[in-house]
């Protein structure tokens, strides 16, 4: 079997050509013209020597820009590789190297992050070279970076097969699924598995309508949801908690049928609120990148759980599992394990730690299943901060700042949010004779991390907790 993800939008522009595909501002593409923008984009590259494997950066906010690009790169056989427009350029020089990146697509300030790789604007590269035949479905189509930009960089390798699993898996959901009359807000980053390909990437399977913005703004939002007759509502959980502070919100929010959130977890007590405000029930799912990125959701059920993340989506399995990989009995909590032809191919650039020979990955997650099979997610294996939806390794952060003057240690564990969901704190033990000062540590770390990987809040102390292995014990940090 031959098969492009692109593929999939030339499919949904024969059914649907003149229907609106996206709106960008002032800008509007109906899916015959961006079918035809990404096959020019997909030309420039080709005509520009890049050949199928090549890896491209992509550093561009939500815009049609980035679309035609992102899908251009895949059609081309191309390797996408969306960067969080957030990073540092030491950040993105990192996964430059460590992606062997041969070209970076850039568009304004973002350009300057990008050092000793040849970049352009989205659609300067023209040409009319041919585009070679279609791909191996198994094909890598995009790296997406989960951690470590400062650290180890680690990349989950997305093949054109794990992205269109996704998709189809979604669109086989019950009448809650994305259909041609909805019209979406694409207002979660591109960058990231949710907005790539639970927004994007479902929009463009089914021929939905993609509103596009580039960062949320609750005033700007909201106006575009009423201009629009948005239906479709993704957002992360700290969106929502903003929204709720708006008075015109049930107006607003008239035309939407569906909200859904994920990427970080859910503040129950609030999504009752934004229902009270709203008459509108958030859905919630679970995924991760390495599944691109759906693994379950409420949508599709009558009358879902407070709690709950929901039911495996269709064509994925899911069990719970103890240390030596054997099932749980009842619904005692264990790790998340899955299976499916969504999930990724392993870690970049030798697909290490990806699905084990009878195709189940453990997720590093911990939950339960109840007698429904509902998923309530307990805690996390892996010691992951979620920053409005975005992964923060806590080694990541912790190398930075020892790395300081004066501070000879350094912990860092995540902590509630109300506007980000979670957010960093870090522990620091000040060499001996030295002293701190918070806000020049603060100020260093700003230099070196993305800005939602660096601490709000940093306290100075005389000593770690050390577990007998030498650890440092962050379960009395968090206490």
């Amino acid at each position: 079997m031959n098969f492009n993800f692109a593929d999939i939008l030339r499919d949904t522009a024969q059914r649907h050509g003149e229907r609106l595909a996206l709106v960008d501002g002032d800008r509007r593409l109906t899916w015959s013209e961006l079918d035809a923008a990404v096959d020019r984009a997909a030309q420039g590259f080709s005509a520009a020597g890049l050949v199928p494997g090549y890896r491209v950066i992509l550093l561009l906010a939500n815009s049609i820009d980035f679309v035609t690009s992102y899908l251009g790169i895949l059609r081309a056989g191309l390797v996408a590789v969306p960067l969080n427009t957030g990073l540092t350029a030491s950040e993105i020089s990192t996964v430059v190297a460590h992606s062997g990146a041969r070209l970076a697509v850039a568009d304004g300030d973002l350009a300057s992050k990008i050092q000793g790789l040849r970049t352009v604007r989205a659609g300067e590269l023209v040409g009319d070279a041919p585009l070679l035949p279609q791909l191996d479905p198994e094909t890598l189509a995009v790296l997406l970076y989960t951690s470590g930009t400062s650290g180890d960089p680690r990349a989950a390798m997305l093949s054109h097969r794990a992205l269109a699993a996704n998709v189809k898996n979604l669109s086989e959901l019950g009448e809650d699924r994305m259909g041609p009359e909805d019209i979406v807000l694409g207002v979660l980053p591109m960058f990231h598995a949710f907005g790539l390909n639970a927004v994007l990437g479902w929009a463009v399977a089914t021929g939905a309508a993609l509103v596009i913005d580039q960062r949320f703004d609750s005033s700007h939002t909201l106006d575009l949801i009423s201009k629009h007759g948005v239906t479709r509502l993704p957002l992360a959980p700290p969106a929502l908690n903003a929204l709720l502070a708006r008075s015109d919100l049930r107006d607003a929010m008239r035309t939407v049928k569906v909200v859904l959130t994920g990427a970080s977890t859910l503040d129950r007590a609030m999504a009752d609120r934004f229902e009270q405000a709203t008459g509108k029930f958030v859905h919630q799912g679970y995924g991760l990148t390495e599944a691109s990125p759906g693994v379950t959701t409420t949508l599709g059920e009558h009358d879902p759980k407070p709690g709950s993340v929901g039911r495996p989506l269709p064509n994925v399995e899911l069990r719970i599992a103890d240390e030596q990989g054997e099932d749980v009995d009842g619904d005692d909590p264990g790790e998340i394990v899955i299976r499916g032809g969504n999930l990724f191919s392993g870690y970049w650039p030798d697909s290490v730690d990806g699905p084990d020979e009878d195709g189940w990955y453990r997720t590093g997650d911990v939950g339960y299943l109840d007698a429904d099979g509902d998923l309530f997610l307990v805690d996390r294996l892996r010691e992951l901060i979620i920053v409005s939806g975005f992964n923060v390794f806590p080694s990541e952060v912790e190398e930075v700042l020892v790395r300081a003057p004066g501070v000879r240690e350094a912990a860092v564990i995540g902590v509630p949010s109300e506007e980000t969901g979670e957010a960093v704190k870090a522990f620091v033990v000040p060499e001996t004779g030295a002293s701190v000062d918070t806000a020049e540590l603060q100020e260093y770390a700003g230099t070196r991390l993305a800005r939602f990987k660096c601490p709000v809040e940093i306290e100075v102390v005389d000593h770690l907790p050390h577990s007998v292995t030498g650890k440092v014990a962050k379960g009395q940090l968090r206490k």
